[in-house]
């Protein structure tokens, strides 16, 4: 054979090899019979004949352990399907172990380390949640997933792992209230960083768990947690922690709450904190803390719907000192910042008019008057409120009260004092 023929045939088999290895297959020296293994167990598998199928699976894992993820993935369920037939108590833990044991192979083999252990925790929890002494190396194997997922830890798997910090503490684990508290907060941090309407009714029942374990109520926040921020002013974590058990635990209201939330605000600027922190100075009465936290709010966010939020806000506040001109201000930037506020914002401008007669009577003309009344009307019309357009034209004047004073219905006139707004003059007759 010529050696141009040789080299020829070395380049087809080298591609050939490469083709299969690129397509996920890495067949071993014995092809033939990795082939026929291979076809017989999946056969069996599909047929629901786990026990022979395990027969061909057994020489693929030994014989060609990296021939492709499948075998793994396919072990699983043939070992979890012979654990389900299985009536021995025994044997069946025995097949459970080594379904568990191809999510190791697999991690051997094909890496994706992350993903696959996210999937064997929640497997182990299953198998094992009623078993007191797997109880640890299932903390461990939920403290890795952890780990290596961060916030792509599978939603069930959160509910699981505090579960099973309960289950261990209960049947006489030795965790420290610490432990159990940095676990519940890295639990809480994942479901924080989710979105959907199941997040929030799955952290309230991780905060049921936590407090069947340890005894967290407002006196504990502010004896143990508070004295710890006092002594270590700048220490974010137990900032945190506080904040969490406060809001779960209805403590929001205390002097500690607010003191580890601007500590956490000072060292990680965030609208929400932000916004948090205003409606709590605000319930206080305090309007300065409130004016400062709300405009360091509006710094802190791009979105047009928090930012027509906050001016709500801003708007009441000012509305409660009496500076009337500036809460219609106010109003009119949450509608600009936020068009769907249109119905609360033009509802304030108009309950702002409504309440102007005293400030704007001028007592020489009843139409003139009641204009304010006229320019509620027209703020309460924008705002789609039927029932504060029909409050309104209940003090529009009178059809006799416009004739003797020169003018008509239809007229355009100018409402003076704060609100200088050119209304349709209208009557309530």
């Amino acid at each position: 054979m010529s050696v141009h023929i040789k080299l020829i045939l070395f380049i087809f088999f080298l591609v050939i090899s490469t083709a299969s290895a690129q397509n996920g297959w890495n067949w071993p020296e014995d092809k033939a019979t990795a082939q026929e293994k291979n076809a017989l167990y999946t056969d069996a598998y599909k047929a629901g004949d786990f026990a022979g199928a395990l027969n061909y699976l057994a020489w693929l894992h030994e014989h060609a352990p990296n021939l492709n993820s499948s075998i793994y993935i396919n072990g699983l369920k043939i070992y979890e399907g012979l654990a389900n037939q299985e009536q021995d108590l025994d044997k069946k833990l025995a097949y459970q172990e080594k379904a568990l044991e191809m999510y190791d192979l697999r991690i051997k083999y094909f890496n994706k380390e992350a993903n696959v252990l996210n999937r064997k925790a929640s497997t182990s929890y299953k198998y094992f949640r009623s078993t007191p002494g797997k109880y640890l190396e299932l903390l461990d194997t939920f403290e890795k997933a952890l780990k290596l997922n961060g916030n792509n830890l599978f939603d069930g798997n959160t509910i699981a792992y505090m579960d099973i910090i309960r289950r261990y503490q209960r049947s006489g684990g030795d965790l420290t209230d610490d432990d159990i508290l940095d676990r519940y907060d890295k639990i809480s941090q994942v479901l924080s960083s989710k979105q959907g309407d199941n997040i929030k009714p799955m952290q309230n029942k991780i905060d049921e768990m936590l407090l069947e374990i340890i005894t967290v109520d407002c006196n504990y926040i502010e004896t143990n947690l508070g004295a710890k921020l006092k002594a270590e002013p700048d220490n974010i974590k137990v900032a945190k922690r506080i904040i969490q058990l406060s809001l779960s635990g209805k403590c929001a209201d205390s002097e500690v709450f607010m003191t580890a939330a601007k500590t956490l605000f000072d060292a990680e600027p965030e609208f929400g904190m932000a916004k948090v922190i205003a409606l709590k100075c605000k319930g206080n009465g305090d309007n300065a803390c409130t004016l400062d936290y709300l405009n360091r709010a509006l710094d802190l966010t791009e979105d047009n719907q928090e930012k027509g939020e906050v001016y709500l806000i801003l708007g009441a506040i000012q509305v409660s000192s009496g500076a009337k001109s500036m809460a219609r201000t106010y109003f009119r930037k949450a509608v600009s910042a936020d068009p769907s506020q249109i119905g609360k914002a033009y509802t304030s401008i108009g309950n702002l008019y409504f309440s102007s007669i005293r400030d704007c009577r001028a007592g020489k003309s009843k139409v003139e008057d009641r204009g304010c009344y006229l320019a509620a009307y027209e703020m309460y019309r924008k705002a789609g409120n039927n029932s504060g357009m029909a409050r309104a034209k209940q003090q529009f004047p009178l059809k006799e009260e416009v004739f003797l004073e020169g003018k008509s219905v239809g007229d355009n006139m100018t409402v003076g004092c704060w609100i200088g707004e050119t209304v349709t003059i209208k009557t309530r007759d």
